[in-house]
């Protein structure tokens, strides 16, 4: 049950309006921090223009939100009760799905005047889907609730999208609809179920599709900085433990999060996608300049 089916009904459309202001207020600052990251990045031309690289046909797939009526082939439809767009090398061959882990975990900071990892992660993927855009890309999210277009109003669409927060600690990564040989980029601190991440790079192999995997952790995340009595406690509200001697717990730790990186980084090397680190205390601009050209090169292509 949601929380506004719990009110009184005279008293939904105001929480549902409050709500709705809530989100709104933080599309601006969010979307004009990555115009402002995007334009601090002097890149070259990018986008995939290679000789071959035209008007062939690719495949029929199943229409999904957001297409334009445009993209319908009708004649392909009227086989059965599907409507199906026709897809072309050059659309499948400049398509990159992102996504941004939402869950609560990504909600954290160690320090009031750091950022919290969520609020890092969207900032760089927005940036660099702007990046992407204005080099000819179409960009979207995995799945199927906003699939890889161009333009202003895609970007919009992200920024929209990046300001929803989930309620569990650890959101999966989306790997559903999965456009072949495509490029992806995920982006989490990747602390949750590593049989999930395991899932969704193994299914983006099998359709040819490689990215990236942006690991953003805090600074306390990694040096693990506590002693004597701690409470810990998920952002979430559903792990929690107390201890006398935090100390104690920190060679343990690092040794946990040292094998989650070195899993990661295997993974990624088997499934052909890059491996990456970032932490909110360092420069969000540095970031993005090794995000973009992960995505644009380092064999991604």
């Amino acid at each position: 049950m949601s929380s506004l089916s719990a009110l009184p009904e005279d008293a939904r459309p105001q929480a549902l309006r409050a709500d709705a202001e809530t989100h709104a207020a933080k599309l601006p600052p969010l979307l004009a921090r990555a115009e402002h990251l995007a334009g601090a990045v002097l890149l070259g031309d990018h986008g995939r223009r290679r000789a071959g690289m035209g008007d062939n046909f690719w495949q029929y797939r199943p229409a999904q939100p957001g297409d334009s009526r445009r993209m319908i082939d009708h004649r392909r439809s009227a086989m059965g009760d599907t409507e199906f767009v026709r897809e072309r090398e050059w659309q499948i061959a400049q398509s990159v799905m992102l996504w941004v882990d939402q869950g609560a975990s990504m909600r954290f900071s160690s320090q009031a005047d750091l950022p919290q990892k969520a609020d890092r992660a969207r900032l760089l993927t927005l940036a660099a889907a702007i990046l992407l855009v204005r080099g000819g890309e179409r960009v979207g999210l995995s799945g199927t609730t906003l699939p890889p277009r161009r333009g202003n109003m895609q970007i919009l669409r992200l920024a929209e999208k990046f300001t929803e927060d989930a309620a569990e600690d650890y959101a999966p990564p989306e790997h559903r609809a999965m456009i072949p040989s495509a490029r992806a980029l995920f982006v989490s601190d990747f602390l949750g179920d590593v049989s999930e991440v395991k899932l969704a790079l193994t299914k983006a192999a099998d359709r040819g599709v490689r990215g990236v995997l942006l690991q953003v952790l805090d600074p306390s995340e990694e040096q693990f900085p506590f002693k004597g009595r701690t409470i810990f406690e998920s952002v979430g509200g559903t792990l929690r433990h107390e201890t006398l001697k935090a100390n104690d717990l920190r060679d343990r730790y690092l040794e946990r999060l040292a094998e989650r990186k070195a899993e990661l980084q295997s993974l990624c090397a088997l499934t052909g996608w890059q491996f990456g680190q970032h932490h909110t205390d360092h420069s969000a601009q540095s970031a993005l300049l090794w995000l973009y050209g992960a995505i644009d090169g380092g064999g991604l292509r």
